[in-house]
Order: C-alpha cells, then sequence, then structure tokens
C-alpha cells in the first residue's frame, strides 16, 4: 500500500487527507468513498509519518508469522465455487456456502468478508484483491477475466487447474530440493562443530608456533573468534535483517525493483529459469485466455501484466499495452521487450496475420509451460554440481586449515 496525500475542497475550504491505497486511482476512489461532500482534487505520493513506518513494520513482522493456508484447501474452495456458480447459484450465495462449511479458520474468515463485500455492492474481483497475497496475483487476474467474459464458472475451473499445477511443481521441487537441502544441513552443522570444538583445541598450539599461519589457518581461527563471541548476535542480526528484508520488499518499490531485478539475472542461473520461467507461463496463460474470451488485445495485456508479482518483468512488459497504443503490432512490441525468443514471435505474428491469434498463444502458453517443468524436474541434477563445489570447498578449507601447520611444524623439527 501507497501513502498518498490528498487534497480535497469542501464548503470553500481546501484541506489535505492522507490515506493509504494500491495506486492514485484507488486513492482518489477511496477519498470520494470517505469523504463524500468534498471535491477531490489531487492525490500525491507522500512519505508517510515516522510513526506510520514503525507501526507497518511491526505489522509486517506479524504477517510473516501468520499461518499460510494450504493449497489443497484453496483449490477446493476454487473449485466450489466454479461448481456451484455453473450450477446456477448466486457467487453471493456460493461464497457464503464455503464460508459456512470449510473448516479452514482463514477461508471462513475470508470468504465471509467478501461475501459481505459483495453485498455491499463491490465487485468480486475488488472483494478478493484485500486477499491477493494469499491466493496470488493471477487469482485476481483470472477474477477479473470471469467477471469482463461473464463466466466465473469456467475461469475458476481454468484457476483451479492453474492452482493444481503450480501444486504439483511445488512438490516437485521440494523434492528436488530435498537431498541437496540435507546434504547442505548436515555440512553446516558439522562445519560449524568442527570450528567451535575442534579449532579451540588447535588454536593453543597455533599460537606457540614460530612460523606464520597460513591464510586457511587463519580463516578457520577467525571464524571460531567470530562464532564464539558474536554467535548469538550474528543469529539474532541474520534473522531481523532478513524479516527488515521481506517488509522491504513487500513496502517499498523501489527496494522490490531491485531485488526482483537481480533474480532474474542471467547470472543467477537457477533462480532466473524458476522466476522468468513461471512468470511468463502465468502472464501468456491470463493473456491467451482473455483474447480467446474476445476481450479487446490492449485490454487483455493490462489485465495480464497486472498480475505479475516480478516488478522487473512486469516493467518490460508494460511497455508492450504502450507500444500498441501507438499503432505498433503485437509481435513487434514484444519483440522490443528482449524478453521473447524469436521463434516464439514468429509464431505470434503468424497468428497476427492470420486470425488465430489464440491459437498462437495457445502454443506460446504452453511453451513456457513446458520450459518450466523441464526445469522443475531437472533441477536436482542442476544443483548437484553447486552443493559438490561448495562441499569441496569447506572440506579443503579444513583440511588445509588444520593440517598445514602441523606439516609446518614437522618441517621445523627436522630442522
Amino acid at each position: 500500500m501507497i501513502y498518498f496525500n490528498v487534497t480535497v475542497t469542501e464548503r470553500g475550504k481546501k484541506r489535505i487527507e492522507s490515506l493509504y491505497a494500491e495506486n492514485k486511482r484507488d486513492a482518489i476512489a477511496t477519498a470520494k468513498t470517505n469523504f463524500p461532500k468534498a471535491l477531490v482534487i489531487k492525490a500525491v505520493e507522500g512519505d508517510a509519518p515516522l510513526e506510520d513506518k514503525f507501526a507497518k513494520l511491526l505489522e509486517g513482522f506479524k504477517k510473516g508469522t501468520k499461518a499460510t493456508i494450504p493449497i489443497k484447501d484453496k483449490i477446493a474452495a476454487i473449485s466450489q465455487i466454479a461448481v456451484m456458480t455453473d450450477a446456477g447459484i448466486g457467487i453471493n450465495d456460493a461464497l457464503f456456502e464455503i464460508s459456512e462449511n470449510t473448516d479452514n479458520k482463514e477461508l471462513r474468515e475470508m470468504f465471509a468478508s467478501m461475501a459481505a463485500d459483495l453485498n455491499a455492492g463491490k465487485s468480486l474481483s475488488a472483494a478478493f484483491k484485500p486477499y491477493s497475497d494469499d491466493f496470488g496475483s493471477v487469482a485476481v487476474a483470472m477474477t477479473e477475466l470471469g467477471e469482463k467474459t461473464g463466466n466465473i464458472s469456467e475461469s475458476y475451473k481454468t484457476l483451479a487447474e492453474i492452482m493444481e499445477n503450480q501444486r504439483d511443481n511445488t512438490a516437485k521441487f521440494k523434492k528436488a530440493m530435498k537431498g541437496p537441502r540435507n546434504t547442505l544441513i548436515a555440512m553446516a552443522i558439522a562445519f560449524t562443530v568442527m570450528i567451535t570444538v575442534v579449532v579451540p583445541k588447535f588454536k593453543g598450539i597455533f599460537e606457540k608456533l614460530e612460523v606464520d599461519l597460513p591464510v586457511p589457518t587463519l580463516i578457520l581461527l577467525w571464524l571460531e573468534n567470530a562464532l564464539s563471541t558474536y554467535g548469538m548476535y550474528i543469529l539474532v542480526g541474520g534473522i531481523v535483517l532478513l524479516k527488515t528484508s521481506q517488509y522491504f520488499y513487500k513496502h517499498s518499490k523501489e527496494y522490490k525493483f531491485q531485488v526482483d531485478t537481480i533474480a532474474i539475472h542471467p547470472k543467477f542461473y537457477l533462480i532466473h529459469d524458476a522466476i522468468f520461467f513461471s512468470s511468463m507461463y502465468s502472464y501468456n496463460l491470463v493473456f491467451t485466455e482473455l483474447v480467446r474470451a474476445g476481450i479487446p488485445v490492449a485490454e487483455a495485456l493490462e489485465t495480464a501484466v497486472n498480475m505479475l508479482d516480478n516488478s522487473a518483468i512486469k516493467k518490460k512488459l508494460l511497455t508492450v499495452n504502450a507500444n500498441i497504443s501507438r499503432g505498433m503490432g503485437l509481435s513487434e512490441a514484444l519483440e522490443l521487450t528482449g524478453i521473447y525468443e524469436n521463434m516464439l514471435l514468429q509464431m505470434i505474428k503468424a497468428g497476427e496475420k492470420g486470425g488465430q491469434l489464440d491459437a498462437m498463444l495457445d502454443k506460446v502458453t504452453f511453451y513456457y509451460k513446458q520450459k518450466f517443468a523441464d526445469f522443475i524436474d531437472n533441477l536436482s541434477s542442476a544443483i548437484e554440481p553447486i552443493m559438490m563445489f561448495f562441499i569441496a570447498c569447506l572440506v579443503l578449507l579444513m583440511a588445509l586449515g588444520i593440517f598445514l601447520p602441523m606439516w609446518g611444524m614437522g618441517d621445523a623439527v627436522n630442522h
């Protein structure tokens, strides 16, 4: 949420009201709702007061500890909405029915609140938006698609399939990471024990040596001193740094953009592939569904790009709509982003000329779906060389750090 200073006039007097909103348009709409007798002149982004920043920081920490909703419960709820609306039951009644019958407390409160918002006159997407962190941006995008096409049931069937695909990929990801994770944890424990238990026993011996200690030994001694003296501070500092980073990632556009840009840099090939392929699959899926439903391309692009979580990719794709509004073709506008491969661009171009854009976009979506699935399937084999290199470095450091001075002692005795 962004802090806005909204200028309003009421009975000839001008004043500034401060509020939080997702964007400038929402800020103006909120101001009109909160101050119905006032005339809203403008809304400008401002710097939130220090006490608000501190309160939001604490709120962010609390949210970080909030229990997440199991994805199986979310899929079940979305599938129920699809089935009930397909059977002719109103969306208000469907949400209320789910809130009454679900065993998950968070979902019960969430759908009850959404049902109340609908009864108050809000659209389904507006009622869903506050819970985008729980369901993901794609859920909001598919909800908007259902509203625009008038077919919530079909949109939510597709959403349930997307979420099931995400669940399967997450399960594959966890399975692929299980071995490397356990190995890394075991090595971290072993290395910590060696540093805190074994190295101190050699420390006294090393200090009595008259020879200069090698670099690996100096590194081990430095690590031993750091862990034994500042170990607790390092642990607490790491946790605070992580929580602070998570808070600023959620609440600072600049910080989020910098992190997102680094995350999709080609040098971080595993992180890059995971984020890029999943983002492009979701983006093209929503875009394809909108175009197939007869939504104008410009409007479809705007809806699809708004569901992206990575702001760096989002910034590049935002240029597509701007270039199309200047009279540029879709394939040409997509080419300027530098994101799409030439093969995909040729397919989209052929779809534009042949009047089969939705069919070609469907192939592009399938391509990114397969790329992401292949990435997940091959993740374990991709991580193994990195893990082996990391383990080799730790073992080499321990061996050289302990045995090099011992060899130096042997040479000193022989001479």
